[in-house]
């Protein structure tokens, strides 16, 4: 019995007709991705469709031609103290059908690190990484995914460079995903440094969520980690850190960033939530 598809038919469309129509519609309004070079992976939203969807599908999109064996995948709302965790075998289903996980790099890893085990059947819902797998599974219908949660940690970039250097002794073309959302901003996050109204609107776009895009783009992985903890600028800055250092250690030596907006300039409120797709290039 392959792992459920939790967020399916709420946070994203839960038939593959609805799914491949949405991924269609976004396709067609993605931006052209950055003619820089061999892309190894990039930084994703999570929110539901409706708000970040577009930003995570343009990412993947920009990734398409990689044909990776392997798309190992960082996520997971986790606080500094928090496990690991890790889904190292088994399936997980989408609306456009299973991904397998690729247990071989999963059973390597979980030898040098520790981890929390999760099963297609004992697992706690996870949207971070869910709501990219249909993505995944339209434009690399054939590859094997590396489910992995790590915390905002020194040690998550140890990690993250490990399995660079574990995919190269297999043998495995991967692609390396870190998804976080950026500032959570109002009353509904309990953060309202600036207030409320334009001015507030403003500093998130201008200033909080500037300041860690450009880490992210600079591949500053410590202090997107560190950054993300101490401004609340990333809600998943373990698994962007992570990602980042991992691709380094693949060769990427620049990011680009693809799109950015706010889930305010979706659906106007007075709280809202940042989100951008980067795509990491050799």
């Amino acid at each position: 019995m392959p792992r459920r598809a939790d967020f399916a038919g709420s946070w994203y469309p839960g038939s593959l007709r609805e799914c491949r129509q949405i991924i269609e519609e976004f396709s067609s309004k993605s931006v052209p991705c950055p003619n820089s070079g061999s892309p190894l992976g990039g930084i994703v939203p999570h929110a539901g469709w409706f708000y970040s969807g577009q930003i995570a599908c343009n990412v993947i999109k920009c990734l398409k031609d990689n044909k990776p064996d392997t798309v190992i995948l960082f996520g997971r709302h986790l606080h500094p103290g928090s496990e690991n965790y890790i889904m190292k075998e088994g399936t997980w289903s989408t609306p456009l059908g299973e991904l397998e996980i690729d247990r071989e790099m999963g059973d390597r890893i979980v030898d040098e690190f520790p981890f929390r085990i999760e099963t297609e059947t004992m697992y706690e819902p996870d949207n971070t990484i869910e709501l990219q797998l249909p993505f995944l599974k339209y434009f690399f219908p054939d590859t094997k995914i590396l489910p992995i949660g790590v915390p905002p940690r020194e040690s998550s970039i140890e990690l993250g460079k490990r399995l660079a250097r574990l995919s190269i002794e297999l043998g495995r073309k991967v692609i390396i995903i870190g998804s976080t959302d950026l500032t959570h901003y109002g009353y509904n996050y309990g953060f309202t440094p600036q207030g409320t109204g334009e001015k507030a609107i403003q500093w998130v776009k201008d200033v909080n969520d500037s300041r860690i895009i450009n880490l992210m783009l600079s591949m500053d992985a410590d202090n997107v980690i560190n950054t993300g903890l101490s401004d609340s600028s990333a809600c998943c800055s373990g698994a962007a850190g992570t990602a980042i250092s991992a691709l380094k250690e693949l060769g990427a030596k620049r990011g680009e960033k693809i799109m950015y907006y706010t889930s305010y300039d979706i659906r106007p409120d007075t709280s809202f939530v940042g989100y951008v797709g980067i795509v990491y290039y050799r």
